[in-house]
C-alpha cells in the first residue's frame, strides 16, 4: 500500500504535457579534436561541447553516435541546464531521444539551494527528475538527508526518499521509511514510520510534516512524543520548536513513569520553557499509589483519579514553590496550653500524631465519666500561636507567627473575602528571569544548593476525585509532590466509606504513596452513617484532622468549638442512645467504617437521650449531606451520573389503610355517632408514629474568650 501511494505521489508531480515528449537532435557545437568514422557515423571527440534544447553538456572525451542521437562522455562530465541545474560525474551515457542521462561515479547534482551526491544517477532532462537506487545524499545549509532510494524534482525542488532515510539538522535527527523534502521551503513530509530525535527527546509518527528551518511541525498518525520518563500521545500534534510550544488534539495521553502520573483529555497544550502541560475537554489524571485492589483474584494498582474542566501539570524546582502552611496538631494534653517562648522544641515527630497516652484522663461520653484534670495541663485557649517549624506526622508545616484564627488561615487566599482566591503560585526561571531571591516567609526552608524538582498539578472547576477508599469533589485543587498533599478549595466534599467531610478548605496528605491524613480547615463538618441507616452521626469544629490506617479512616481529631451528635449501639447492634457534646477537642475512633467511640477532651458539656425518646431528627447547624454528588467510579469523574438528591432522615407520612379498613369492618360495634371520630383518630395515630420532622439545632454561642464554658445543653 505504501509503495502504491509513493508511486502515485511521483506520477502526480510529472507535468502531463511532458508525457508526450518531442524528439530533438543533439548538436555538437565544437570540440578540440574529432575523429569521424564515415561508415558508422561514430565520432571520437576531445573536449566536446554538446547542446540540446536549453542544456549544454561538456566532458574531456566522448563517443558520439550521431545516427542514434546518443553519446558517451568520460571524465569531468558537466551538464548545465538553463543555468539552474548543474550535474557533474565521471561517466555519462546520454540518449537525446528520451533525454535520459545515466551518470555514474562521483555524481553531484547542484541547484541554488542544495547538492545531491550519489554514485549512480538517472536524470531526465525533460522532466528535470533525478533518480538513484544505490544510496544518495542531499545537503543544504539546514539539513543533510541520506537514503537508499531517492527522487529529485529540480523543477519543484522536491526530493523523495525511500528506505533507511536519515535527515540531520542542527536540532534534530530524523529517521524515516518514506520522506519528502523541499529544498526551497525546508518542509519535510513523512509518509511512513518516522522518528524525530532531539537532544533529550523523541517523536514517533507515521504521517506529518516538519520544517527544518522554522521547526514548525504537524503530526497526524500514531503520534508518540517521549522525553525521559515523560510521554505524550494524541491523534494530532502541532509543535513550534523555536517557541517551545505544542498542541495536541483528540485522545491525548500524557504519562510520567517516574511519579506514576497519567493525564487524559481531548485538547492539550505543552510549554517546554517551564515544562508545563495543560489539558481540557474531558480532562482527567491518574496519580499512582502503592495501594492495590483485588479484581477477580488479581491484584491491581489502586490509583487516584481526578477529573476537572482544566488540568495543568508542571515540573518546577522545589525551592521555588511557595506553599501555604498547615496547622500544627497538638497533643491531647496540650489543648489550650500556652507554649512558653523559651521552651525547647518537642522532639521531632513527637507532636505529629495526637497523643492518646492520656486518654484515660479524658472524658469518654459513652462511659459517662466526668472530666479529670489531675496532672493534665489545661489550655487557656485553643487558638495558640504557631511559633515553631516542625514536621508533624509527615505533614509539612512552616514557620509562622500567625495564629489559627487570624494570619495563618487568612494568608490562605481561600479565606480572603471580596477577592476570588487562586491556586498557590509557582515561580519559574522561564517565566520570571529577573527574580534573584525567593520569598522566605511561609515557605519551605531548604538549602540554596537544592536542585530537587517536584511535580505540581492544578485542577480548575468541577473537580472530582475517585479512589476505591476515597472520593471527593470541589471547585479547584492544587497538588505537589514536594509535600505529597492534595489541597481542595471552594466547597470541598470528601467521602470515605460511610463518612463525609466538608469545610472551607480540605487537605489530603499522602505518605509513601498512600493516604495518610486528611485535614479540614474552617467550618469542618463530618457526617457518618452505617450502611443504609438513617441515623446521622455528626461532628463539627474549626479544624478537623483524620488519620488513615490500612486505607481506612482510623482516628479523627476535631479542634476549636468541637460539637458532636451521635448514636451508640448495644452489643446486639441496636441503637440505644443519642449523645450530644461540646468541648475544646473531640477524638473520634472509627471501626469497620463507622464511629466506634467519641472522646471529648477539655471543657466538656453533654447530654444523653435514649433513642426511644428522640422524636425529632437531630441535625447540627451547618449539616450537609450530599451522597448524590459522590463519584461512584472512574468514569463518573468526567461523565457524572445525574442522581436525584435524597433528603436526609425525612420519612414520608404513611397510613396503614389495612388497619383503617379493619376498623371500618368493626363499625357495627361502634356507635354510629362516633364512627368518623374513631377513623380520624386511627389515621392521626398511625401518621404521628411514622413521621419525623428534622429540627436544626441552633449553634451554641461561644464567647470570644474560649476559656469561658458554654451553658448546659437542653434536651430537644
Amino acid at each position: 500500500m505504501r509503495k502504491l501511494l509513493f508511486f502515485i505521489l511521483l506520477i502526480a508531480l510529472l507535468p502531463v504535457s511532458l508525457l508526450a515528449q518531442q524528439r530533438t537532435k543533439i548538436f555538437l557545437d565544437r570540440s578540440e579534436r574529432a575523429t569521424v568514422m564515415q561508415k558508422t557515423k561514430i565520432s571520437y571527440l576531445r573536449k566536446p561541447v554538446f547542446r540540446q534544447d536549453n542544456a549544454i553538456l561538456t566532458c574531456d572525451s566522448a563517443v558520439f553516435y550521431e545516427e542514434k542521437n546518443v553519446f558517451e562522455a568520460y571524465n569531468n562530465v558537466h551538464i548545465n541546464q538553463a543555468d539552474t541545474v548543474n550535474i557533474y560525474s565521471d561517466f555519462l551515457t546520454y540518449d537525446g531521444n528520451t533525454k535520459m542521462a545515466h551518470l555514474t561515479s562521483n555524481v553531484r547534482l547542484l541547484d541554488r539551494e542544495s547538492v545531491l551526491t550519489t554514485n549512480i544517477l538517472d536524470y531526465n532532462m525533460a522532466t528535470k527528475v533525478g533518480t538513484y537506487v544505490t544510496g544518495g545524499k542531499i545537503v543544504n545549509k539546514d539539513v543533510t538527508l541520506t537514503s537508499k532510494n531517492g527522487y529529485y524534482f529540480a523543477g519543484s525542488r522536491d526530493a523523495y526518499f525511500r528506505y533507511n532515510v536519515v535527515a540531520v539538522t542542527p536540532q534534530t535527527t530524523i529517521k524515516s521509511d518514506t520522506l519528502r523534502y523541499n529544498t526551497l521551503t525546508n518542509w519535510t513530509y513523512f509518509y511512513g514510520p518516522t522518528n524525530i530525535l532531539g537532544k533529550d527527546d523523541n517523536l514517533y509518527t507515521e504521517n506529518g510534516a516538519y520544517n527544518t528551518k522554522t521547526q514548525y511541525a504537524y503530526f497526524g498518525k500514531k503520534n508518540l512524543y517521549t522525553s525521559g520518563s515523560k510521554s505524550l500521545k494524541g491523534d494530532s500534534l502541532y509543535y513550534d520548536g523555536a517557541a517551545g510550544y505544542g498542541k495536541a488534539v483528540r485522545n491525548i495521553v500524557f504519562r510520567d513513569t517516574t511519579d506514576k502520573t497519567v493525564m487524559y483529555g481531548q485538547l492539550g497544550y505543552y510549554y517546554k520553557i517551564d515544562q508545563r502541560t495543560l489539558v481540557t475537554k474531558n480532562a482527567y489524571v491518574g496519580l499512582g499509589t502503592s495501594d492495590s485492589i483485588t479484581v477477580k483474584n488479581i491484584k491491581r494498582p489502586d490509583s487516584l483519579w481526578m477529573g476537572a474542566d482544566t488540568l495543568e501539570t508542571q515540573i518546577v524546582l522545589r525551592q521555588l514553590l511557595k506553599l501555604l502552611p498547615l496547622p500544627i496538631i497538638k497533643k491531647d494534653n496540650e489543648v489550650g496550653e500556652e507554649k512558653p517562648k523559651n521552651k525547647a522544641p518537642a522532639e521531632k515527630g513527637a507532636a505529629g500524631l495526637p497523643s492518646s497516652s492520656r486518654t484515660a484522663q479524658s472524658v469518654t461520653v459513652q462511659k459517662k465519666s466526668p472530666p479529670k484534670k489531675g496532672d493534665v495541663k489545661l489550655y487557656k485557649s485553643t487558638e495558640q500561636t504557631m511559633e515553631q517549624v516542625e514536621r508533624l506526622s509527615g505533614l509539612l508545616v512552616f514557620k509562622s507567627t500567625a495564629s489559627l484564627k487570624k494570619p495563618a488561615l487568612k494568608k490562605d487566599s481561600v479565606h480572603t473575602e471580596g477577592k476570588k482566591p487562586g491556586l498557590p503560585k509557582v515561580i519559574t526561571n522561564g517565566l520570571k528571569n529577573t527574580i534573584k531571591t525567593v520569598a522566605l516567609k511561609d515557605t519551605i526552608k531548604i538549602d540554596p544548593l537544592d536542585t530537587v524538582k517536584a511535580r505540581i498539578i492544578k485542577a480548575y472547576h468541577k473537580v472530582r476525585v475517585f479512589k476505591t477508599n476515597m472520593q471527593a469533589k470541589a471547585d479547584s485543587l492544587f497538588y505537589t509532590s514536594a509535600d505529597s498533599t492534595l489541597r481542595w478549595y471552594y466547597h470541598p466534599i470528601l467521602w470515605s466509606d460511610g463518612s463525609q467531610q466538608t469545610g472551607d478548605t480540605l487537605y489530603v496528605h499522602m505518605r509513601n504513596k498512600k493516604i495518610n491524613a486528611v485535614q479540614v480547615l474552617q467550618n469542618a463538618f463530618t457526617v457518618n452513617v452505617y450502611k443504609d441507616s438513617t441515623k446521622f452521626n455528626q461532628i463539627k469544629g474549626r479544624l478537623m484532622t483524620g488519620f488513615f490506617k490500612d486505607g481506612k479512616l482510623n482516628t479523627m481529631y476535631v479542634d476549636g468549638n468541637a460539637e458532636s451528635a451521635y448514636f451508640t449501639k448495644t452489643d446486639k447492634g441496636d441503637y440505644d442512645k443519642m449523645n450530644r457534646t461540646i468541648s475544646s477537642r473531640i477524638k473520634i475512633i472509627f471501626k469497620e467504617n463507622e464511629i466506634y467511640e467519641i472522646v471529648p477532651i477539655k471543657d466538656v458539656e453533654g447530654t444523653t437521650t435514649p433513642v426511644a425518646d428522640v422524636k425529632e431528627e437531630v441535625l447540627l447547624t451547618g449539616f450537609i449531606w450530599k451522597p448524590e454528588l459522590r463519584p461512584l467510579s472512574k468514569a463518573d469523574i468526567i461523565h457524572p451520573i445525574v442522581r436525584k438528591p435524597k433528603a436526609p432522615a425525612l420519612k414520608k407520612t404513611t397510613i396503614n389503610y389495612k388497619i383503617v379498613n379493619e376498623v371500618t369492618k368493626q363499625a357495627g360495634k361502634v356507635p354510629e355517632g362516633v364512627k368518623k371520630e374513631v377513623k380520624e383518630t386511627v389515621k392521626k395515630a398511625l401518621s404521628d408514629s411514622t413521621l419525623k420532622v428534622p429540627v436544626l439545632i441552633p449553634p451554641v454561642q461561644i464567647k470570644p474568650d474560649s476559656t469561658a464554658k458554654p451553658g448546659p445543653l437542653k434536651k430537644q
